[in-house]
């Protein structure tokens, strides 16, 4: 996390603690949904995670949780064929979405989920968030400065997060951070600080929690 000039010495301290104890909760799956008018009902700060398929949505979602097999993890892109929602504790709904880009699945059923994924986007007022999984390995590819542009013209926003972050040596990762935040900071509705991870190896999950933990507290 990234200290403010101002803020307390143990503000950072404060923010992890908070992160963990929201992310120690129990968290359980609300509900799976292939059609607009099925999205759940809530009062619930919600965070949806999206990206490109295999990009390893499901594997961070559970390295956040703790749990190995809440959110379903496939090697085969496209496997994710609906959004679904999970409650954690009673504080804050996570949304899976379907990963956008190549997929191994017919054309027709890419678009209906497509489809259901962008008008989500535009549409759900509950959405305090949305982190954008960009593979750190490859960087920004067309596909994501899609989903930046309509969450942009929807004015959602949106924090870009690096996965894999462990497959990648430490000066090339320096490297492609600088790059995204330079192309982010274009994006009206970017968030500006770009979060890097692995599930992996735990790197950046403890400080992602905490940024998500401060967006149910807000």
């Amino acid at each position: 996390m990234t200290r403010m000039p101002n803020d307390p010495p143990n503000q950072d301290v404060d923010r992890l603690e908070a992160g963990r104890k929201l992310f120690a909760c129990p968290c359980r799956f609300v509900a799976g949904v292939a059609e607009l008018d099925q999205v759940p009902d809530s009062s619930w700060p919600e965070v949806a995670f999206a990206g490109r398929s295999n990009v390893g949505k499901s594997s961070l979602i559970n390295a956040l949780v703790g749990q190995r097999a809440l959110a379903r993890i496939s090697h085969t892109p496209g496997r994710t064929q609906q959004i679904n929602f999970f409650l954690l504790g009673r504080a804050l709904m996570i949304a899976d979405l379907p990963g956008y880009g190549y997929a191994n699945a017919p054309k027709a059923r890419i678009a209906r989920w497509t489809h259901l994924v962008e008008c989500y986007l535009k549409g759900r007022v509950p959405l305090r968030r949305t982190c954008l999984l960009i593979d750190a390995r490859h960087g920004i590819k067309e596909s994501d400065r899609k989903v930046m542009t309509l969450l942009d013209k929807a004015a959602q926003s949106y924090q870009v997060v690096l996965t894999k972050a462990d497959h990648v040596a430490a000066p090339a990762l320096a490297t492609r951070i600088a790059e995204i935040a330079t192309q982010i900071a274009k994006h009206p509705a970017a968030h500006p600080e770009v979060m890097t991870t692995s599930a992996r190896t735990g790197l950046g999950v403890p400080e992602l929690r905490a940024a998500l933990a401060a967006l149910g507290l807000d």
